[in-house]
């Protein structure tokens, strides 16, 4: 994208919201931005009852698609992922749906429909891997999803940029998952959290340098995929011949736009990070990250390579290769995740599945349940439990138990049993990636042609629209300080980041009870998703924090009673507590109203 003459430096994030917003400087707390892509994958069910009775004939946006995510059923399970009402509504709409077996969304998006200098809106932090063609992904509320569908445009609040200047190259036995675990250990989740705390504003992770140009997509979406997990909203990079050679390899060259940063665009911060000086890294089961070295020994009992992040399709097949003619030990399970479909069949063809299998492995489905820790748990044998991909932000480390690690650091693993550093392999392998990829969209659900009956009789089974829950008066409410459902209207004053994440990955379900939520920092990218919900967000001083939780309950002051103030105080117990509420503009709005769906259109 070409800056015009006249305008000043931008940014990467500026420059594909500026080319959509009403107000292309960005002034004011929420701008208006026009919408390219809808993807829906945590709650589909959700956000699609919204727009079938606004009487919508046909999505507003480029591209809009549901995938039904859950693959392994069991007899319990109520409502396995995306239903049959909901199917036929996406499909009225226009929408695609994503059968279950494509694979994850992240990977698989990533292949099929990620395009360079767009914006997509989801409800899915994991998508922030698609970054890594030069797409801007955020997450918004199920009722702003809806929204896009139907009109195309939002109101979302203009982001802050963190660049990330990439210089050097990877040493031998070096993944580019190593240099995501060094950006952790430089406490890039601290810069985050104080531009995001200073600003009111969402930061994305912009990623450039000379060495950006050196990665493929599919190690920058690797990269990408870090923002959920150090507290950003999005991360995105440069789109270059780089990018323009993945979608030709993809078929979907016409999708390609350049994106680079304007000299001199102003960053809230920039780290450099030589890749030649990154060393094979691992996040320990305390979310740690240390050197290889430092573990090295621990026998191992599990390793999963794969998942929807942390292993690219290079760092899959020099997996495979590391592993040739090896056995598994007796003592260790070696399960494969293939990212999608398109990965499993270049395993397959190139050889590299059979080497696998050969080896030991178990192949499993790309079930969102595996990368969240609840299939496949890791065992209590005392053994280290190894894993590519990123953990789920919002469950806490404890519940985790897994080591986080390269491909490479993972095949040494398991040719020796225990942890330890790659480069005592004897010499590295050499791989190359296919050109030609596998394309066939067969698990990928069209509406087919039918007449105006029949479309009409899918319009008839819509699924009722959710109930909103506005926090509208003033209330007494019970104090709850522990994650859960609670079983009658509460505020729940949370003590860790993690706990926020985890209320945001649920607050569709939760909503109804959970009417006010406290802690000491709310993301900015999460208050616009609890505000479209209904839920009071208010931040605290952590010595405040700890006088509310000694209290039973807590008296709030109705939403109008705060009159356009950020502040308020309320007495406790233990004193006056001072309560800032974060929304910003319309943002006051939807939660008074319980839904985005009173804004403006």
């Amino acid at each position: 994208m070409r800056a015009r003459a006249g305008d000043p430096p931008r940014t990467m994030t500026q420059k594909i919201l500026a080319g959509r917003a009403d107000d292309p400087n960005l002034n004011g707390d929420l701008v208006r931005v026009k919408v390219d892509q809808v993807v829906l994958a945590r709650e589909p069910d959700r956000t699609l009852c919204e727009p079938v009775l606004s009487t919508a004939k046909k999505c507003a946006v480029e591209v809009a698609i549901a995938y039904d995510t859950r693959c392994v059923t069991a007899l319990s399970d109520v409502a396995p992922g995306l239903s049959l009402r909901g199917a036929k509504d996406a499909l009225n709409l226009g929408m695609l749906i994503a059968r279950p077996g494509i694979g994850f969304p992240a990977a698989v998006h990533l292949e099929r429909f990620g395009s360079p200098a767009r914006l997509a809106l989801t409800d899915e932090p994991r998508l922030a891997s698609v970054g890594g063609a030069g797409m801007l992904t955020l997450v918004v509320p199920p009722s702003q999803l809806a929204e896009a569908l139907v009109t195309g445009n939002v109101l979302l609040r203009p982001p802050r940029s963190v660049q990330i200047l990439l210089s050097g190259r990877v040493r031998p036995f070096v993944c580019v998952r190593d240099v995501g675990l060094e950006l952790m250990r430089r406490g890039l989740a601290e810069t985050i959290l104080r531009v995001d705390t200073e600003y009111q504003a969402p930061v994305v992770i912009e990623f450039a340098g000379p060495s950006a140009r050196l990665l493929s997509v599919s190690d920058r979406a690797v990269l990408a995929a870090l923002a959920p997990m150090l507290g950003a909203a999005a991360a995105v990079f440069v789109s270059d011949e780089k990018t323009e050679v993945y979608l030709r390899d993809q078929r979907r060259s016409k999708a390609h736009r350049g994106l680079l940063p304007d000299p001199g665009a102003p960053c809230d911060d920039v780290i450099s990070v030589d890749l030649s000086a990154v060393d094979p890294l691992v996040l320990d089961e305390d979310g740690v990250v240390k050197p290889v070295r430092e573990i090295a020994g621990k026998p191992v009992s599990q390793v999963i390579l794969g998942g929807d992040s942390g292993a690219s399709l290079r760092d899959l097949l020099a997996a495979a290769a590391l592993l040739k003619s090896k056995r598994v030990p007796p003592k260790l399970d070696l399960l494969v995740a293939p990212p999608s479909r398109q990965a499993l069949e270049v395993l397959a063809q190139s050889g590299a599945l059979v080497d696998l299998v050969a080896t030991g492995a178990r192949l499993l489905e790309p079930d969102p349940r595996l990368v969240t820790g609840e299939l496949y748990p890791p065992p209590n044998d005392g053994g280290v439990s190894l894993r590519t991909f990123d953990p789920e932000p919002s469950f806490p480390v404890s519940a985790q138990r897994f080591v986080v690690a390269s491909a490479e650091t993972l095949a040494f693993s398991v040719a020796t049993g225990t942890v330890g550093d790659p480069r005592s392999f004897k010499r590295p392998v050499r791989v190359t990636v296919p050109r030609t990829l596998p394309t066939d969209d067969v698990l990928i659900v069209r509406k087919a042609k039918s007449k105006a009956k029949e479309a009409e009789a899918g319009k008839q089974g819509a699924i009722d629209v959710p109930k909103a829950y506005p926090y509208d008066h003033a209330q007494t409410l019970p104090i709850v300080s522990k994650r859960g459902k609670p079983t009658t209207a509460s505020v729940l004053v949370l003590e860790s980041l993690d706990d926020v994440r985890w209320l945001a990955r649920r607050a569709p379900e939760l909503c109804e009870t959970v009417r006010a939520v406290i802690a000491s920092h709310v993301p900015s990218g999460i208050v616009p998703m609890l505000a479209g919900l209904g839920i009071l967000a208010l931040v605290s001083d952590p010595g405040d924090l700890v006088k509310l939780r000694a209290e039973p309950t807590l008296a709030l002051p109705a939403a109008s009673a705060w009159n356009g103030q950020k502040q308020l105080t309320v007495n406790t117990g233990g004193g006056p507590v001072g309560l800032t509420w974060v929304a910003l503009g319309a943002e006051r709005d939807w939660t008074m109203a319980g839904s985005a769906r009173s804004a403006k259109r």
